[in-house]
């Protein structure tokens, strides 16, 4: 069942991983002398781009490549952007120490963007039939 469902467990896991992270607060942590220019955006970035990744591998699980390459990338791409929207509103509505920003939004659009790029680059027209299950 583990490996029949292993995207599955994975997308939801790492959902759950962005939504904990980007609400919880880190105001109390001590990040020592390291100090990484962009380092949220970065974060931002590699967060969607997993999330677009495994989402599409997601749907190819659940559908078992019966929905085109095409409609899985748009509905994945649609999602992650919109997920990303919702939560940078639940920051600004829930958090008293998070900021939502526009920059976070486009770090999180781009890196799904990418995410997807890669999708639908490997399941290119040399490798078609890898995309069915």
């Amino acid at each position: 069942m583990l490996k029949k469902n292993i995207f599955l467990i994975s997308f939801v896991s790492w959902v759950l991983v962005i939504t904990i992270l980007s609400l919880f607060s880190f105001s109390g942590l001590d990040t020592g002398q390291v100090n990484i220019p962009y380092a949220d955006k970065i974060t931002h970035f590699i967060f969607y781009f997993v999330f677009a990744l495994l989402g599409c591998l997601f749907l190819r699980e659940r559908t078992r490549g019966k929905i085109k390459l095409s409609k899985a990338v748009g509905i994945i791409l649609l999602l992650a952007i919109g997920y990303g929207i919702f939560i940078e509103v639940l920051q600004y509505a829930i958090t008293t120490d998070r900021m939502a920003e526009i920059g976070d939004v486009l770090a999180n659009s781009i890196g799904a963007f990418l995410g997807i790029s890669l999708i639908k680059w490997y399941f290119s027209i040399e490798r078609p039939l890898k995309w069915k299950i």
